[in-house]
């Protein structure tokens, strides 16, 4: 039977200095329970601003220590299965968001989840694609509140952080100190009204600590492709830094020059947002399995005890 974290035990920041929860193994599987991103504090629609703590929100639900993790490896987690609560919460207000220059008190709507759609209204109903907005480890230096993002992870929102999804984190911190919160029912790329669909919840996922092997920002994996995400102050330097990161990532495993490998990346590599309303935005740089396959690249794929292949 796999063992179960209650959300009792959570962190408002990623820090080396929280005292782990739970220690496992690598390899081991665990069912991680959360909040949803107000800690289940927005009861109905009459719900007000004043009703919300805001110094806990974007929960996360750990840290989790791993053995044998240490700084300089990598952070494979797996995320086996999500499961969701059955109604879920929206908000918007004053300077909050993309829009939040035009709105002018704060709004809750509680949305029902009912036969795999959001409810949004008697018009509308929304399919799911439940994700997971805050997950991360212990970053290097100071704490990080649990709603900005970094390359330690953190409140990335992105989309593609989902079921079947393998997300590789670089280590800061012996253990990693691993969390995770803010799942969505459903949200959009860019998240721009500053919340997805809010539903608590509980996350399945396995780790691995790969070894002889650094990132220097968390990278996913998923049946299409691959993308690296990158958090900074502006989406400009965020998708600049995520396309040079790929590039240099993956050109050691070719035999291109640099100016093919931009030319290829050009026609088939895709720039995506993940989320715009953070502290640091978010953006991601994709690449398909049609480039992965062509050049047999079988990324992050351990061998024995932990080592990743490196390129010829």
């Amino acid at each position: 039977m796999v063992d179960t974290l209650v959300r009792k035990d959570v962190i408002y920041s990623f820090s080396k200095e929280h005292a782990p929860v739970r220690h496992v193994a690598s390899g081991s599987t665990l069912v991680i329970e959360t909040y949803d991103c107000f800690e289940n504090q927005i009861s109905s629609n009459e719900s007000g601003i004043n009703s919300i703590d805001w110094e806990r929100v974007n929960p996360a639900t750990g840290p989790i220590f791993v053995e044998n993790a240490r700084p300089g490896d990598i952070l494979k987690v797996k995320i086996d299965k999500i499961e969701i609560g059955e109604s879920g919460v929206m908000a918007v207000g004053p300077g909050l968001g993309v829009m939040g220059h035009r709105i002018e008190k704060f709004e809750a709507k509680m949305i029902e989840i009912r036969d795999g759609r959001a409810i949004f209204n008697e018009s509308l109903s929304i399919p799911l694609n439940p994700m997971i907005g805050v997950i991360g480890v212990a970053p290097e230096g100071d704490p990080i509140p649990c709603g900005t993002p970094g390359d330690h992870g953190g409140n990335m929102d992105t989309k593609l952080i989902e079921e079947g999804t393998e997300l590789f984190l670089p280590i800061f911190a012996e253990g990693a100190l691993f969390a995770l919160g803010d799942l969505h029912a459903a949200m959009g790329d860019g998240e721009i009204g500053v919340s997805g669909i809010e539903v608590s919840g509980k996350v399945t996922v396995t780790f691995e600590v790969i070894k002889g092997h650094t990132l220097q920002s968390p990278l996913l994996k998923n049946q299409e492709g691959i993308a690296l995400l990158v958090s900074a102050k502006t989406l400009d330097e965020a998708v600049k830094s995520s396309v040079e990161q790929m590039i240099d990532l993956l050109l050691p495993y070719t035999d291109l020059p640099l100016s093919e490998m931009t030319m290829l990346m050009s026609a088939i590599g895709q720039v995506q947002v993940s989320q715009v309303v953070d502290p640091l935005v978010t953006a991601r740089f994709f690449v398909p399995n049609l480039f992965l396959d062509s050049y047999e690249i079988h990324l992050m794929q351990t061998g024995t005890e932990g080592q990743v292949p490196r390129p010829a």
